[in-house]
Formats: structure tokens, C-alpha cells, sequence
């Protein structure tokens, strides 16, 4: 499983819509008017809420066992973003670092580091390759 799979706490709310709420990720819930639909709109929401997390620079959170839960993942851009973020955090690397490595201007990171902005792939391969980070792929059998 993926380091951003989180499970969802499903529930019909009283209104008739079913409210979807990602317990691990603090303020992330959202609302559908069927089961599928809260799940799909959970995306937003803990894009939403990462976006959040990385603008605040807080660590990011880390999912509970999915126990026969659904499970949500982020988008696939703010998945590549948040694991660029997090490779940053770990090696306690400034943006000024990364920037230098990439050769490229400081506000750049920062949009590529803002999980609403549009980053294309290349850049995201290009920070994740000068921090190292290899992201692994599963083929279908």
C-alpha cells in the first residue's frame, strides 16, 4: 500500500447525503450524495488538506490500517509534490537547496511545492531525481 493510501469513515448523514470523513488527516471530510461520490470528492478534500499541511511546513500524517475500510489517495500531481515535500523534510533540505540543484529560482519550488499549482510531470521527475526519490510502480499481472 501506498504511504498516502488513508482510509475513509463512511456514514449516511441525516439529510440523505453520505459524509466522508479521512480521520488521520485533520479537518479532511467531505460530502456526496452516494457512497462513490463522497469518495471521489474525498480526493479533493485531502488535496485540499495536504495543501494546507505543506503551506503550514508540518510533518505529514501517516494512515491508519485501512481495516476493511475504503481507501483514498491524493491526486496523482499532489501525490508526486508530497513526496517531493516529504524527501525535503527528511533530509532537512531548504528550498534554496533543491532550487540550486535544479537550477532554477527559488519561486519556482514554491509552485512546485503548491499542490493547487499546475507543475508539469518533468519538473516533478526532476526534483524527485535530484533528491533521489524513486517512486515504484506495481504492473497488473
Amino acid at each position: 500500500m501506498t504511504m498516502f493510501a488513508f482510509p475513509v469513515d463512511l456514514s449516511n448523514d441525516t439529510n440523505g447525503t453520505v459524509q466522508a470523513i479521512v480521520p488521520d488527516v485533520h479537518g479532511c471530510h467531505t460530502f456526496g450524495d452516494t457512497r462513490a461520490e463522497a469518495l471521489m470528492l474525498a480526493v479533493d478534500a485531502l488535496d485540499t488538506a495536504f495543501a494546507h499541511i505543506v503551506d503550514s511546513n508540518l510533518d505529514l500524517p501517516q494512515p491508519s490500517p485501512a481495516r476493511g475500510r475504503p481507501v483514498v489517495v491524493p491526486s496523482v500531481r499532489a501525490t508526486l509534490k508530497l513526496h517531493i515535500y516529504d524527501a525535503m523534510r527528511r533530509r532537512k533540505m531548504r528550498k534554496s537547496e533543491l532550487a540550486r540543484r535544479l537550477k532554477v529560482k527559488p519561486f519556482q519550488i514554491e509552485r512546485l511545492l503548491d499542490l493547487m499549482h499546475n507543475s508539469t510531470i518533468d519538473q516533478l521527475d526532476a526534483a524527485l531525481r535530484a533528491l533521489g526519490v524513486r517512486i515504484k510502480t506495481t504492473e497488473a499481472a
